[in-house]
């Protein structure tokens, strides 16, 4: 078999650590007792941070690259005399997480160790790659907690992390961490390129189903025009079943309005209510859990019930967001509430609780921007629903596509 020179990268780009820790030691096949999750920070430490030796180190990172007792990996590896540590990189909300959707913390000086932070946030190309040079670094570690769906930019920010360390000439090390909605499966509809954006810039699936580490190899491998140099330090003690609390690894809110792995779970789904004038439950207690809009009643949480849908149940809700859509106000809706995480299918619920809020109140309305095709990937699923489409067909109409992705994915994983 005759491999190009792209095919190579792709083939070989990603190995992790050295002989020492072997990334094939990784998967875990479930005979004998489990060992303890190890992330992959934990067993780059543990290697005496060999990856980066003889390297200036920037680490692309936000509050939840933390390790087991949560002290952050950059005052770790700062005060580690083995790694020489020059910057910090901030996606969406910032390096230390203080801001809402939309917002990041700009170029500052980190006061907990003097480290000059730069923010990558809406830059890409040129423009990103200027900002690594500027912070003069030669490798560039990736360690942040994605939570599994297209539209979490974090992992489009490792995307554009990679095209851009390519153009500077940098190395780019991905440190694993789990898939928190499970590494199962890949669900519904994949992006179309002329939809392409901050919230999904390449054709996969809206819950992936992959670990950041596997999507890096991914994206090397299938979408950037040139590979960048890349390593990927993989977990040991991690199966594709998993769910966080299986992980023994706290949980740190990886943005304002995602407080638990609950959030996680819905997430992959109810996202797609940013996309229409019903809250998703911003500013209250149980983001992406509570969707509502004044004017809803009891139906739509009993015509939600009628579709006995797999391992979620649907309780009629009010209550009165502090911020964002509605603020203020006393609204209706549901609380979605999963009691069985393996038969549930997010993308199949959120479809649902969009046709089912379509027929339940006449005051729905999709985002003017049209929104809701970012989100999706395309304007199929919202012409379909306009249509008068049921959440079968709009579900079915994206199989094709969902199956192709599914067989270029399974090239990638790593993980049993």
């Amino acid at each position: 078999m005759n491999l190009s020179r792209r095919g190579l990268l792709a083939a070989t780009a990603g190995t992790a650590l050295t002989p020492a820790a072997p990334a094939a030691a990784t998967p875990y096949a479930g005979q004998g007792p489990r060992p303890r999750l190890r992330t992959g920070f934990e067993r780059l430490a543990a290697d005496g941070y060999r990856l980066l030796e003889g390297q200036r180190v920037g680490v692309v990172t936000n509050p939840t690259g933390v390790t087991r007792d949560v002290r952050h990996v950059v005052d770790v590896m700062h005060a580690d005399e083995r790694v020489d540590l020059v910057a910090v990189f901030g996606p969406e909300h910032g390096f230390r997480g203080t801001e809402q959707a939309g917002g990041s913390q700009g170029r500052y000086d980190d006061p907990a160790t003097g480290l000059p932070v730069f923010d990558t946030y809406r830059k890409s190309g040129e423009d990103l790659a200027a900002v690594f040079t500027a912070a003069r670094v030669d490798t560039l570690v990736f360690d942040i907690q994605d939570v599994g769906a297209r539209f979490y930019t974090y992992i489009w920010t490792l995307y554009d992390c990679m095209a851009a360390a390519r153009l500077a000439g940098k190395r780019l090390v991905v440190l694993d961490r789990p898939n928190p909605v499970s590494g199962r499966e890949a669900y519904g509809p994949v992006l179309r390129r002329e939809f392409a954006s901050f919230v999904g810039r390449e054709p996969i699936a809206q819950t992936h189903g992959m670990t950041v580490a596997e999507l890096a190899r991914l994206f090397n491998g299938e979408f950037l025009k040139r590979p960048v140099e890349l390593e990927t330090v993989l977990m040991t003690g991690w199966r594709r079943t998993d769910f966080p609390d299986a992980s023994g690894l706290p949980w740190v809110p990886p943005s304002p309005n995602m407080p638990t792995p609950d959030t996680a779970l819905a997430y992959g789904g109810t996202c797609l209510f940013e996309g229409t004038n019903l809250s998703e439950g911003r500013g209250t207690t149980r983001p992406f859990e509570l969707l509502g809009a004044e004017g809803i009643d009891r139906r739509w949480a009993a015509a939600l019930d009628r579709l006995d849908l797999p391992g979620v149940y649907f309780r009629e809700a009010y209550f009165a967001p502090t911020f964002d859509k509605f603020r203020g106000k006393t609204i209706g809706g549901v609380q979605l509430h999963v009691h069985d995480r393996e038969s549930y299918d997010p993308v199949r619920t959120g479809i649902a609780l969009l046709v089912t809020a379509r027929k339940a109140w006449s005051g729905f309305a999709w985002r003017p921007d049209h929104w809701i095709d970012k989100l999706t990937g395309s304007a199929r699923v919202r012409t379909m629903i306009d249509a008068g489409a049921g959440t079968d067909e709009v579900v079915g109409a994206w199989q094709d596509d969902l199956t192709r992705f599914r067989a270029v994915r399974r090239r990638y994983l790593r993980y049993s």
